[in-house]
């Protein structure tokens, strides 16, 4: 199982596959699922705003598809340059808190590039869940 610094490796690697022609600020994510598999994404921006889409539901709809229920822990590295301290924007915090639980924890940079982990409920107190 790879540990934060393969994570944040291997967001770092896909982040360079963003398209990302507007902003020019490219996040890659990396989804470590609750069977040990890694499922990776890149924001994806269009023409048509608001039509793009961020790196992490894409990470999580690739887990999905490949029949991954749970987030275990995601690395998030983004940035315009070199990375930056970049943590999920909101819509991103509530998407991961879909399939997360009190143990799935998020990796990111911090300002002097060392890993830095936050839980789900520090980045999204009360988050909005359906309890079915």
């Amino acid at each position: 199982m790879p540990d934060d610094q393969q994570l944040l490796d291997q967001a770092r690697r896909v982040r360079e596959a963003a398209h990302a022609p507007y902003s020019k600020f490219r996040v890659g994510a990396a989804v470590l699922d609750e069977q040990g598999r890694v499922h990776l994404g890149c924001n994806v921006e269009n023409a048509a705003y608001p039509l793009g889409s961020c790196a992490e539901p894409n990470a999580i709809a690739a887990m999905v598809a490949a029949g991954g229920k749970r987030i275990a822990r995601i690395a998030i590295v983004g940035g315009a340059g070199e990375p930056v301290a970049c943590l999920p924007c909101g819509g991103c915090r509530q998407r991961i808190s879909e399939f997360a639980d009190d143990r799935t924890r998020i990796i990111v940079l911090d300002d002097d590039g060392n890993p830095v982990e936050h839980t789900v409920a520090a980045v999204l107190p009360g988050a909005f869940r359906l309890d079915p």
